[in-house]
């Protein structure tokens, strides 16, 4: 890559600011037929077919997932003794990344963020175990907020697992990398996969590193000018009060949400970019019928 500037958030998060990165990027997702189909590929490689299709309300669809062998992690793999080591896994994750090949980076802001919670159910019910195939119920209001792994997940007792189990157990198991995309209202799982098993089997929710896109800081701050023209119209509306407890308290509450506001508007995270798929949906079907000739039951 040829330039990218960090910007460190404190522990836990950091910011990567790219700049002349080769478009598009190595794992991407493209789409036909208004965004109904979706495709993901890596290095030219198709990984992941779905369809989304509204069985009932229209703006409750279910996404339907096919994923295809060939996926390889951007990130070389992990020892024991690396992991057992005193690491900022935000800035190695994104030292890694910016070496690597087959990621979603493209040129623009990019957050990695250290994430030890989850709501209940995300790691249990919405982890998508099954393979190749999957459903994904992108539900109207809380929307779906679950993970797809990329691979095909390890039993618990295979030896890749047994291995990582007692990093878990030891509390050293490095973060697994997560990759929010907008559209799925969820998560793909970029690296880790031995990591999450590990960590589910020894009953606890595996730490992330989170990678999101970031709108760009112009953008942001352009949206921070409206923010303190409607904290200077609070602020005027107040002075307009009686002097006394109530109207301190609304003034405290005011500045409180302003501030609260402008701390998180630089890194708001962004919708997932998509790219037209070459040859649209007839492309689209033809891949889908290979695969199902060749996972009938599918």
């Amino acid at each position: 890559m040829a330039n990218a500037r960090r910007e460190p958030l404190g522990a836990g998060r950091l910011v990567l600011d790219i700049r002349d990165r080769p478009e598009p990027s190595s794992l991407r997702f493209e789409t036909a037929d208004d965004g109904r189909m979706v495709l993901l590929r890596q290095s030219g490689r198709p990984l992941l077919l779905g369809r989304s299709v509204a069985d009932g309300a229209p703006c409750c669809p279910e996404l339907y997932l096919h994923r295809l062998d060939g996926y390889r992690s951007p990130l070389p793999p992990l020892r024991a003794a690396q992991q057992r080591s005193s690491v900022n896994w935000p800035h190695e994750y994104a030292r890694r990344l910016e070496e690597a090949t087959g990621t979603p980076l493209s040129d623009g802001r990019w957050e990695l963020a250290l994430r030890t919670g989850f709501p209940p159910g995300i790691w249990e019910e919405d982890l998508v175990r099954e393979w190749p195939g999957g459903t994904l119920e992108l539900s109207c209001g809380g929307g779906w907020h679950g993970v797809v792994p990329l691979r095909p997940l390890s039993p618990p007792d295979s030896g890749r697992v047994k291995a990582q189990r007692r990093l878990v157990r030891e509390g050293t198991a490095a973060p697994v990398l997560l990759w929010w995309v907008s559209f799925l209202d969820g998560w793909l799982l970029l690296d880790g996969h031995d990591r999450a098993v590990a960590a589910l089997a020894e009953g606890r929710r595996p730490d992330c590193v989170v990678l999101t896109r970031l709108p760009a800081a112009d953008v942001q701050w352009h949206g921070a000018e409206k923010v303190h023209e409607a904290h200077e119209y609070h602020l005027q509306r107040l002075a307009a009060l009686p002097p006394g407890p109530g109207a301190e308290r609304q003034r405290d509450a005011v500045n409180r949400a302003y501030g609260d506001t402008l701390a998180g508007l630089p890194y708001a995270s962004v919708a997932t970019g998509t790219h037209p798929l070459p040859g649209g949906a007839p492309a689209w079907d033809a891949l889908a019928g290979a695969a199902m000739f060749q996972f009938p039951r599918d």
